[in-house]
């Protein structure tokens, strides 16, 4: 794509947002909202050694428009006040508004896996949560209004944008505007949004228990992106930012904010050239493998195109990828994914 088809689309964009439409979804459907079918919506809060940021993130919880939610915190072994300040909130919070469970101390994907296929948590709408964001006070509403427009029996996931803020939150930037409608070609390689935005229907949290929480896979929120676009479910990504997404240095999974500082990076460039991206890749196709039932027979089809093309010389590997409709956004994350494809690191 030249650089004046990239303007071009970016303009579009643009002006569906002013319009308030954007991938057919009207945001000023927002405020109609039915709050009287009163559904309720389980946060899924992870937490580890997060004293420093979780107050902020609890009271943003707490100022939600949207009133019927219960957070369920899942404390991964913290050492600092982290229990001290969940145990705070759950007092002084209405009763059954916060539960605290211990995790299973094994990394952020297995923490946030144990609440998700927790088959006592049960609830219309599921968010997962980061315990060091700040939430804007309408992004549950804003991801239940998409999210209503959904059968209850189809799986449906809204993530979105965010804002960059660092360890001050002071904003930095946003995160990488993505233009194309999600789908299961774009998931194979890449998860667009971030987890902390994610919201969805217990209709996706259902493929996720399925599937169970002992999965090998990248991240939690990547592997719900790929059940639900493989399944032939719906996903929304909303251009509007929907929370602060902090910064620092304490992060596990971090927004490279800008794709020159991304690209030039060493630390990425390495963990392709060594395999971790390729590793990566195999782990999924052995998740989706099994579960390969769930996947549409249009998504089939593209998982064994990319299955075959990945492991084939140069050319064919090209053209497999291409047939396949392998994708990643934007422009320049693309054009990375093209040559890890040269080097067989795919």
């Amino acid at each position: 794509m030249c650089q004046q088809q990239v303007q071009q689309q970016q303009q579009c964009v643009q002006g569906q947002l002013e319009q308030g439409i954007f991938h057919g979804f009207s945001y000023r459907k927002v405020i109609t909202l039915n709050r009287s079918a009163s559904p309720e919506v389980a946060i899924l809060l992870c937490t580890y050694n997060g004293q420093q940021y979780l107050n902020t993130q609890m009271d943003s919880i707490a100022a939600q428009k949207f009133p019927h939610w219960r957070v369920w915190a899942s404390d991964d072994g913290s050492q600092d006040d982290t229990l001290t300040i969940l145990a705070e909130y759950r007092a002084k919070w209405p009763e059954k508004r916060l539960s605290i469970v211990h995790g299973p101390q094994k990394g952020f994907v297995a923490n946030f896996l144990s609440l998700a296929c927790n088959v006592n948590i049960q609830a219309s709408y599921y968010a997962f949560c980061d315990q060091d964001d700040i939430w804007d006070a309408d992004k549950l509403a804003r991801a239940l209004a998409w999210l209503q427009t959904v059968p209850d029996n189809t799986p449906a996931l809204y993530c979105a944008r965010t804002r960059l803020v660092d360890a001050q939150n002071r904003e930095t930037g946003l995160s990488p505007l993505n233009t194309r409608q999600p789908c299961f070609a774009n998931a194979l390689t890449q998860n667009p949004a971030s987890g902390n935005t994610m919201v969805f229907n217990h209709a996706a949290c259902a493929l996720l228990r399925d599937a169970g929480q002992g999965v090998a896979v990248v991240a939690h929120d990547w592997w719900l992106y790929l059940l639900v676009a493989g399944a032939g479910g719906k996903v929304f990504y909303d251009p509007m930012p929907c929370l602060r997404y902090r910064q620092h240095g304490g992060n596990l999974v971090g927004m490279k904010a800008y794709w020159l500082a991304r690209l030039l990076r060493s630390r990425t460039v390495r963990e392709v050239w060594r395999g971790d991206f390729r590793r990566g890749n195999d782990g999924h196709v052995r998740a989706l493998q099994q579960r390969r039932a769930t996947l549409t027979p249009q998504n089939r089809l593209i998982l064994d195109r990319f299955v075959h093309a990945r492991n084939r010389w140069l050319l064919p590997r090209l053209w497999g990828l291409w047939r396949a409709g392998i994708y990643r956004e934007p422009l320049w994350s693309h054009l990375g994914l093209v040559a890890a494809a040269i080097f067989k690191k795919i």
